[in-house]
């Protein structure tokens, strides 16, 4: 249900091992429940998808922005390098390091209050069809924070599109597409390594997750784009600062000094 609510998904995920008995269910399971999410989104959107292979197919795969539908798929590509630069970066330096609570609590909080700046400051006058390559460059770089846990990444890159004065069904549309190609690509990588060291076992199990999100990602997406039609990010932020300010006390142990006394 979080992955395309601006409030992490993967932070939710860390965070239910960390304060139940339930082991980190990993990255295999991270990645999983990311692809069930990506099969939401291109089934809600499959009219835009559609659009964009038409455009694609009339002009003849040359990368132009003169057609409505090839200018989304190549603003969505130019969107996705950075993701992929700097993934394989952390593909080699790991980032078992950056699955913390305090981390986390910070990321939270900080991009919460970021979020709530850009809602509220930020004009909402443009559309996907206005993005320049520029543009989409900009949003691609936010999604790389997306790679620390807690920063979410629909929330960061919806974050760089209002302070792009882009709307905000646009901004939550223009997020959920520029998942598609970031996530698949992901859901490759760690499949392809679990392949390579025969765990079929964590394929199967992982694979189990995709049904899960799937069915809660088409709830969630139907919940977003029907708030944004008359209101704000802005319980959604709430909900970061209560989560994150929770998660910051309990990891520099004030609560337990509180429920002490």
């Amino acid at each position: 249900m979080t992955e395309f609510l601006p409030v992490s998904s993967s932070g939710h995920l860390i965070l239910f091992s960390h304060f139940t008995t339930f082991p980190d269910q990993g990255l295999a399971v991270d990645v999983a429940v990311h692809i069930g999410s990506i099969l939401a989104v291109m089934i809600y959107f499959s009219e835009t998808i559609w659009e964009m292979l038409k455009g694609l197919i009339k002009t003849h795969l040359i990368p132009t922005f003169k057609n409505p539908g090839a200018k989304t798929f190549w603003l969505i590509c130019i969107g996705t390098l950075p993701i992929i630069l700097f993934g394989l970066f952390l593909v080699k330096t790991g980032t078992e390091e950056l699955r913390d609570t305090r981390l986390i609590g910070w990321t939270i909080l900080g991009y919460g209050i970021l979020l709530f700046i850009a809602d509220k400051c930020c004009m909402t006058i443009r559309n996907i069809q206005h993005l320049s390559a520029f543009d989409a460059f900009l949003i691609g770089c936010a999604q790389c924070l997306a790679l620390i846990p807690g920063t979410s990444r629909s929330g960061i890159t919806i974050t760089m599109a209002r302070f792009l004065s882009m709307e905000r069904r646009e901004a939550a549309k223009f997020s959920m597409l520029l998942s598609i190609p970031a996530i698949i690509a992901a859901g490759a990588l760690v499949a392809w390594d679990l392949y390579s060291q025969n765990q079929i076992s964590e394929l199967i199990y992982a694979f189990d997750g995709i049904t899960y999100s799937f069915i809660a990602s088409v709830l969630a997406i139907y919940i977003v784009m029907w708030w944004l039609k008359k209101s704000t990010f802005l319980p959604f932020v709430i909900y970061r600062i209560i989560l994150g300010s929770f998660l910051l006390l309990d990891s520099y142990g004030y609560l337990n000094k509180w429920l002490d006394f």
